[in-house]
């Protein structure tokens, strides 16, 4: 009885949240049947409908806020000043160090006491229809608390500015690090010394070192950690941060060979007594609050001293957290969206994303994923490796005993509605995926061509019939990510010259209309860019799509699908880079030089 009360409660909320125009009445539909599939502890609307359903957080618990008539507070980085943090920390600071973090992990930022009653307190929170942070916020000590929303990114700024998070790791290396010494260079002919390097982690601190970067990583948004050994004892960590990479730390007075020991050491899946060969392990920890996931590549490198063994390593940051579950989010302009939605809404049928490694296919996959995920398909996952977990998808694992190829083969039998299969790697992949396609199921998966008419050649060049792959695929999306301008320090680029913008197809019209922005710098961003944005090229298979590759003879003519595409509305990748000019986002140079393939 109780059940139904809650789910009639949520039902009358979530009808709201339709009637305001916050979702579709599709989306409360497939919350509900959610919430009521889960046993035990059920989770709320709100909770669902932007973790599982990818809806934006702050429109979502802004509208609940309003439904339950709790007032909302707008903060901005001006309004914390010094007279406020000394008021929020004094607050804080009479409390026990439990209840203070308890505090700080739910958001909950005391604002002011009312000037009419000295004993009522306006408290902050992100959501302040949770019973539980009403409680917490009594401990403040005040007879009257009175519970108001403000949005998450903000009061987590607040909090930041308040405490501010330190690398507990880097402080203790900072602290000790006149005591990191080199051992003997000596290094004997049938190998490393393994004494002395158990010796050096122990007393260079190494381990910290190695646990700081991790934390570091996560903090900053990096996507890569490169560890790379260098002449004599030194080496060098860089961060990709918005695809470049940049010096972060180089470690001097350390053998290379013991920092490899100790990544290996903190990771499964690796020997670190093999250094000739190359491996693959993984490494997982709490960070903040979010268990984050690190998958690690050692790879053996050539040394100038030819005795030494030394070993590049590439840590991967998988942080589910930066998931894009929404659509919208990706950036899909106008036509692609409507072309991209109507190939993965059909029950059948394959959506293939191309492009380079680094290119954000995973991520846009990932978002197409999300807007078919309900309980009532069956969504297995086939990845080698297995980067994000998806909550509602059964992701096969790939292992000694089950290859990527013995896998695919196991799907058919699994009564699967819809399949991802992380890349098609040959004729036999691409020839399972293409069947599953064929025979009613929605099947997505990724292959490596600079663009999307360039997918349906290599499909031919594997040796997959004409017809297959006329029938099979619903749309190829080609894209590439970007580096967008830091909006605090863009300028317009007056010295610009007309060739320049000529040479990636604009025309002179517009040109004239067009302003032009230029990449300058500041304590905010990276050399003038901030973030990444994606271009797309989506190839959607019209009747007379399919009818030029049915046609192909020897060879498929790309230029003949590209052209056809194009009268349909395809904006290639140049194209798409254009419209991002136009609207401000990035460089001529960064379209330049993401589309020079093309």
């Amino acid at each position: 009885m109780i059940i139904k009360e809650e789910i009639k409660k949520v039902t009358r909320t979530g009808e709201l949240l339709v009637q305001r125009g916050i979702i579709e009445a599709e989306l409360l539909e497939k919350a509900i049947l959610i919430q009521s599939s889960e046993t035990g502890f059920r989770r709320k609307l709100g909770e669902i409908l932007v973790e599982d359903l990818g809806c934006d957080r702050h429109e979502i618990y802004r509208e609940l806020a309003r439904i339950y008539a709790f007032s909302e507070i707008e903060l901005d980085k001006e309004s914390l000043g010094e007279r406020r943090i000394q008021f929020i920390k004094g607050l804080y600071d009479t409390l026990d160090r439990e209840t203070r973090e308890e505090m700080l992990k739910s958001s909950i930022v005391p604002f002011r006491v009312d000037e009419q009653r000295q004993n009522a307190l306006l408290v902050l929170t992100d959501d302040p229809t949770d019973r539980d942070r009403a409680q917490i916020a009594k401990k403040f000590g005040y007879r009257h608390v009175e519970l108001a929303y403000a949005r998450r990114e903000s009061l987590r700024w607040w909090i930041e500015s308040i405490y501010p998070t330190t690398n507990e790791f880097l402080q203790i290396i900072e602290e000790a690090s006149n005591k990191m010494e080199t051992l003997d260079d000596s290094v004997e002919d049938e190998g490393v010394n393994e004494d002395a390097l158990d010796n050096e982690i122990n007393q260079s601190l190494l381990t910290n070192l190695i646990e700081g970067c991790l934390v570091e990583a996560v903090r900053k948004g990096v996507s890569d950690i490169h560890v790379i050994p260098g002449e004599g004892n030194k080496t060098d960590f860089y961060f990709r941060v918005d695809g470049k990479l940049q010096l972060w730390h180089c470690q001097e007075f350390v053998k290379p060979e013991a920092i490899s020991a100790v990544v290996k050491d903190r990771s499964r899946n690796v020997d670190r007594f093999e250094r000739e060969i190359a491996q693959d392990g993984f490494m997982q920890r709490n960070i903040d609050g979010h268990l984050i996931r690190f998958r690690v590549s050692i790879l053996p490198i050539v040394a100038a001293e030819y005795r030494r063994k030394l070993e590049s390593i590439v840590i991967r940051v998988l942080d589910d957290r930066k998931v894009v579950t929404d659509l919208t989010k990706l950036g899909l302009q106008r036509q692609a969206k409507a072309d991209f939605v109507k190939a993965i809404t059909k029950p059948q049928g394959m959506v293939i994303l191309t492009g380079p490694t680094g290119s954000g296919k995973s991520t846009t996959l990932m978002a197409a994923l999300f807007q078919v995920l309900n309980p009532q398909v069956n969504v297995i996952t086939v990845e080698d490796p297995v980067e994000y977990m998806i909550k509602g998808a059964r992701q096969i694992k790939i292992g000694q005993h089950l290859d990527f190829e013995g896998a695919i083969r196991s799907i058919l039998r699994h009564d699967p509605d819809i399949v991802m299969v992380g890349e098609m790697r040959d004729k036999q992949t691409a020839d399972i995926a293409i069947k599953l396609a064929n025979t009613g199921h929605l099947t997505f998966s990724t292959l490596h061509t600079n663009d999307a008419p360039a997918a349906v050649s290599r499909l031919f060049k594997m040796g997959v019939e004409p017809f297959l792959i006329a029938y099979a695929i619903n749309i190829v999306v080609a894209q590439r990510l970007i580096r967008t301008l830091c909006t605090k320090c863009k300028q317009v680029d007056t010295e610009i010259g007309p060739e320049v913008p000529i040479s990636l197809g604009f025309s002179a019209d517009e040109i004239k209309a067009t302003t032009f922005y230029k990449a300058v710098g500041c304590d905010a961003c990276n050399m003038g860019y901030k973030g990444r944005a994606a271009v797309h090229e989506a190839l959607l298979f019209t009747k007379e799509i399919r009818r030029l590759i049915l046609e192909s003879g020897d060879d498929v003519n790309e230029d003949a699908l590209r052209t056809e595409a194009v009268k349909n509305g395809m904006l290639s990748l140049r194209a798409s880079g254009r419209e991002r000019i136009k609207a401000g986002i990035t460089t001529c140079e960064e379209i330049a030089f993401a589309t020079a393939e093309e």
